[in-house]
């Protein structure tokens, strides 16, 4: 309560940030983000653009871990670093990871170690449209996988990688169900995203291409292989729903807090084609959303 009432009335720190950046001239920024994926979309690309807002001219880097670098590749007018010392959840020294990149702290005329886009872009929740950007060679990179071009498949991000204090993902047994039921009634065609094959699908008609796919790839064959996407809400939902292209895509999206991701960003997609239905869990309990609710969506031709 004390942390509200100080945050009410003291002002934004991120304002302070860029009023004493302005008046230093300042030229070069470096934001160092070990958060989660979803968050580029959510929170850096509102933190770019007041940056950009207040100095126009400003050159800004984004130090981040390996597994999220392509992630900043659709923000534009930002150049990202890497450090394998970055990991997620765990402590590292600022300085000791720009040594090894040839850097140090005077590289940067201001450097933002631990943005806080909750507290500080608050403004930007029903106002702001992330607009993610693609660049027409990537359309190329689902060929990679040999999927068949006449074939509209389901994609499948089974579960977000994120522990909250509340499960965010659908339990593996009701997508064994679901994907036994779309097989056998509806001939469906399905791909599985992730990070790594957890558990094993026997099934002839899902292609398991969890830890297979870069993120650039996997968005690839997203946007051009598939129909549907069915989703937690995970960094995968986030980036998909905020590109900023034209494609027919419906989203299914499995939530047990409704009050977080892109529904708490509470805008449309930039991309008109996309379809959104979100399934919220009664009591927050994601084993609450049936298989038939969903399997009923997949099939669904209304629009969202």
């Amino acid at each position: 309560m004390l942390k509200k009432i100080i945050r009410k009335v003291m002002p934004n720190p991120l304002e302070v940030i860029l009023k004493k950046a302005s008046k230093n001239q300042t030229k070069s920024c470096l934001i160092v983000w070990n958060r989660g994926l979803g968050d580029i979309a959510l929170g850096m690309y509102a933190l770019v653009l007041r940056i950009k807002q207040v100095l126009p001219e400003i050159a800004i880097t984004f130090l981040t871990r390996q597994d999220l670098a392509q992630g900043f590749t659709l923000l534009e007018g930002v150049d990202v670093i890497t450090s394998d010392a970055m990991q997620r959840g765990k402590p590292f020294n600022l300085s000791s990871v720009l040594t090894t990149l040839g850097k140090n702290q005077q590289s940067y005329d201001l450097i933002i170690e631990r943005p806080d886009p909750t507290y500080w872009l608050k403004w930007q929740l029903g106002t702001v449209v992330p607009k993610l950007i693609w660049k027409d060679n990537w359309d190329g990179l689902c060929q990679r996988f040999s999927l068949a071009q006449d074939v509209k498949y389901l994609a499948v991000h089974i579960q977000t990688q994120t522990s909250y204090g509340y499960e965010k993902n659908w339990p593996m047994e009701n997508f064994v169900n679901l994907f036994c039921k779309l097989v056998r009634e509806k001939n469906r065609k399905i791909i599985l995203f992730g990070h790594t094959a957890t558990e094993e699908i026997p099934l002839e008609d899902v292609i398991d291409l969890r830890g297979k796919t870069s993120l650039i790839e996997m968005l690839s064959i997203i946007k051009n292989r598939c129909d549907c996407l069915l989703v937690p809400d995970s960094g995968v939902l986030s980036l998909t729903y905020f590109l900023d292209q034209s494609f027919p895509l419906k989203v299914i999206s499995l939530w047990a807090d409704p009050c977080q991701g892109v529904l708490k960003q509470n805008v449309s997609s930039p991309n008109k084609q996309l379809d959104h239905f979100p399934l919220r869990a009664k009591d927050g309990d994601l084993r609450n959303i049936s298989v038939e609710s969903v399997f009923y969506l997949v099939n669904d031709n209304s629009k969202g």
